[in-house]
């Protein structure tokens, strides 16, 4: 079936070959018909990422929308808007030098269940730079050996959120000026497949990530490390990735399940404030 037959009643137009897609025609701030719905569920699944332009939304119509997709994960550590608990915020100030993200990884994988995805909304980006990356992690699953294949198939792995947002990091930028907070809360473990079958799409995809997998399941760190930074640049292959160019109004909302992302901090000496809001899943095989 044709794109413009499978898509009525919004505009997709692809943002890479291999993942994301900016659509067009809906406004966010109204009430979404179910049909619209139903398309933009498509195109999530289709595409993992989708990116949409020059919207105008209050916090509440953010989380009305957000609720329309799930229910909402509200974040332990990031520090919240004043009166809208389940929305997050993203912040790096003029003077802040250190950016939250700034590596490779998916939102939430050291929850035993993990996030389905992440709808960020920019209220404030630089004039130039601030752009996020993300990579296909069905791509990178697709592009590995047979051998390879046969080997991460029963393998499964711990992440954690104890090495990034607890007490080992609480001295860092981040916790000082205050947009993270409760490093106590931070006791996370989580055992996740390598491989996960995706519980919409059905295809398979790589889960592992820089930011939260810290080990394989019944191997140490040191005897991981090799296979896991394999894993890590293999994901980060350019021919997987999509870039999105942030402006006033943009948001972006992707599939944890599916993709990696990577904020990148060529921004120094201008504010960014984005509002996440993160959306719980389901149990992964």
């Amino acid at each position: 079936m044709s794109q413009a037959a499978t898509h009525q009643k919004i505009s997709v137009k692809p943002q890479s070959a291999a993942l994301g897609a900016v659509i067009d025609g809906v406004d966010l701030a109204r009430d979404l018909s179910d049909s619209i719905l139903e398309e933009l569920k498509s195109a999530f699944g289709r595409y993992s990422v989708i990116f949409f332009r020059n919207q105008d939304l209050t916090p509440q119509q953010h989380i009305d929308l957000a609720e329309r997709w799930g229910h909402i994960n509200i974040n332990r550590f990031f520090k919240p808007l004043e009166g809208y608990p389940k929305i997050a915020q993203v912040i790096k100030e003029v003077d802040q030098k250190e950016n939250i993200g700034g590596a490779w990884h998916t939102d939430h994988s050291y929850d035993e269940i993990p996030a389905m995805g992440s709808m960020i909304y920019a209220r404030q980006v630089p004039e130039v730079g601030g752009d996020t990356l993300f990579s296909s992690m069905y791509l990178a699953y697709e592009a590995l050996s047979d051998g390879m294949k046969e080997m991460l198939e029963d393998l499964k792995a711990w992440h954690s959120s104890r090495h990034a947002f607890g007490y080992g990091v609480s001295d860092s930028e981040h916790y000082q000026d205050g947009r993270l907070a409760n490093p106590d809360l931070a006791t996370q473990d989580a055992l996740h497949p390598v491989v996960i079958t995706h519980p919409i799409t059905g295809r398979k995809a790589l889960y592992v990530n820089t930011g939260f997998t810290v080990r394989f399941d019944g191997w140490t760190v040191e005897e991981s490390k090799p296979l896991l930074d394999f894993l890590y640049a293999h994901g980060a292959r350019q021919e997987f990735t999509c870039r999105f160019q942030w402006e006033p109004g943009s948001i972006a909302f992707w599939d944890n399940r599916a993709t990696w992302h990577y904020a990148l901090n060529d921004y120094h000496g201008e504010q960014r404030i984005m509002h996440r809001i993160t959306l719980e899943g389901v149990p992964l095989n």
